[in-house]
């Protein structure tokens, strides 16, 4: 099982490429598209822990 600390540093790592990924295609950095892309790119971190470890 992952820890928590490494939960968090997948999160945060996610969350902050997810929300840069729409400011190359053109959106404003605070906008709703960052918003999602955030959300996306925190959601991916975790998958991307839970994979890591083989569950």
């Amino acid at each position: 099982m992952p820890e928590k600390w490494q939960m968090t540093v997948a999160v945060l790592i996610g969350s902050t490429i997810g929300s840069y990924v729409p400011v190359y295609f053109g959106a404003d950095p605070i906008s709703f598209a960052s918003l999602i892309g955030s959300t996306v790119g925190g959601i991916l971190g975790i998958v991307a822990v839970y994979k890591w470890y083989g569950y």
